[in-house]
C-alpha cells in the first residue's frame, strides 16, 4: 500500500463524486489566424471517463493541452479542481501537481532508469523522500506489469513497455485527473493491447479520464461519454452506446463510417 505525508494530504482537495474536476466555458483559441478551439463548453466530474475522437486538426490534442496549460487559451474560463486557469503561475502549478499526462510520444528521460524517471517528479515537485519515492515508483511499476524493468533504461524497452513506464511514471504524482493524448498511436499493433489493457485498469479503479484516442473499441469498453470533434467545434456528444448506433450528426456518421470502416 502506497503511503501518501500527512502534509500533503492535508493540502490535498478531496472532491465528492459528484464534483465538477473540469469546466470549460466558452473556450477559444487561436494559433495566428487560425480559430483551432471555438467557443468550447466542457464539464468533467470525478471519475468520468470521457474520450474525444475526431479527424486530424479538429482541436482535440489541443483541448486537452489547454487543462494544464500546455497551451494557453485565449477566451473563455477554464477550471480545474476549482482552480481557474490563468496567467496565476501558483495555479498553473497546482493543478499541474493534480493532473497526470500521457504523449503520443513517451517523453522519458533516455539518460535515467525506469525507476528514476518514474522518482523525479514525487521528490522535486510534492518534495517526497526518496526511499517514499522509490516504494511509491515500485508501486506503479507493479501496477503496470513492469516491475523488472526497473532498473532498465527506456532505450532498452519496447514502445509498449516505455508507454506503460510514462503511465507509471504520470499516475506516481497520484494524480486527480489524467490526460491521455493519442497514447497508442505511436506505437506498433502488437504493441497497441498491452497499453489500453493498461488504460482500462485504470478506468475501472474510477480515475477521472480524458482520452484524445482512435481507439474506438477502446471507447465502447471505457468511456461514459464520447465526443466528437471537428474543425475545432464539440460536433457531438453521448453515451457510447447511443454514439455508435445512433449519431445525430451527418459528420459524425461520415466520420464513423471511415474509421469503422463501413
Amino acid at each position: 500500500m502506497v503511503k501518501t505525508s500527512v502534509a500533503r494530504d492535508e493540502k490535498r482537495k478531496t472532491l465528492p463524486n459528484e464534483t465538477v474536476v473540469v469546466s470549460m466555458e466558452h473556450v477559444n483559441k487561436w494559433f495566428g489566424e487560425f480559430h483551432v478551439l471555438r467557443d468550447i463548453n466542457l464539464h468533467v466530474v470525478r471519475g468520468e471517463r470521457i474520450v474525444v475522437c475526431g479527424p486530424s486538426g479538429s482541436g482535440k490534442s489541443t483541448l486537452i493541452r489547454c487543462l494544464n496549460r500546455l497551451e494557453k487559451h485565449q477566451d473563455g474560463d477554464i477550471n480545474v479542481h476549482g482552480i481557474e486557469l490563468n496567467n496565476d503561475v501558483k495555479n498553473i502549478d497546482e493543478i499541474r501537481r493534480e493532473v497526470g499526462m500521457v504523449f503520443q510520444h513517451f517523453n522519458l528521460f533516455p539518460h535515467l532508469s525506469i525507476l528514476e524517471n518514474c522518482m523525479l517528479a514525487p521528490i522535486w515537485v510534492r518534495k517526497t523522500p526518496r526511499a517514499e519515492a522509490e516504494e511509491i515508483a515500485m508501486h506503479f511499476l507493479t501496477r503496470v506489469k513492469i516491475p523488472e524493468q526497473a532498473s532498465k533504461y527506456p532505450g532498452q524497452l519496447s514502445g509498449g513497455q516505455q508507454q506503460r513506464v510514462a503511465i507509471a511514471r504520470a499516475l506516481c504524482m497520484q494524480p486527480q485527473l489524467m490526460l491521455f493524448d493519442e497514447p497508442t498511436s505511436a506505437l506498433d499493433p502488437e504493441m497497441i493491447k498491452e497499453v489500453l489493457d493498461t488504460m482500462v485498469e485504470l478506468a475501472d479503479d474510477g480515475m477521472t479520464m480524458i482520452c484524445v484516442t482512435h481507439e474506438m473499441g477502446f471507447a465502447r469498453r471505457v468511456a461514459d461519454r464520447v465526443i466528437f470533434m471537428d474543425e475545432g467545434q464539440i460536433v457531438e456528444q453521448n453515451k457510447p452506446e447511443a454514439f455508435f448506433n445512433n449519431p445525430q450528426s451527418d459528420r459524425t456518421k461520415l466520420f464513423l463510417s471511415q474509421i469503422l470502416g463501413h
